[in-house]
């Protein structure tokens, strides 16, 4: 096959957060939903917060940078392998981080 591929990965620690939460969950909390009011109807009482749509995810997780490189479309089968090799060959690999986690796949011609 002709072309490349731009691989995009991260590097995973084991103390890395993690943490999907609904919105109707966040809402519950008493601290957070004063804090919304205070924030955006100071002065006004008796206020409830309404959404439409409940089931709305909000995900809670450590920032990580994002690191590419180029390979050909020939190695599509090694990427894993060939990321956790651009990630040693950068020293990026520590003792409590040392997983690869695929972000992106993109084909370019």
């Amino acid at each position: 096959m002709d072309g490349k591929i731009i691989v995009t990965y991260k590097i995973v620690c084991k103390n890395d957060f993690n943490l999907e939460i609904t919105l109707e969950k966040l809402l519950e909390n008493e601290k957070i939903s004063k804090s919304i009011k205070n924030e955006f109807s100071k002065g006004i009482r008796n206020i409830d917060i309404n959404t439409k749509n409940l089931d709305s995810i909000i995900k809670i997780e450590t920032k990580k940078e994002l690191y590419q490189f180029e390979v050909n479309k020939d190695d599509f089968p090694d990427l894993i392998s060939l990321a956790e090799e651009d990630a040693t060959s950068r020293k990026l690999v520590k003792k409590e981080c040392s997983h690869i986690e695929l972000v992106n796949i993109e084909t370019i011609n």
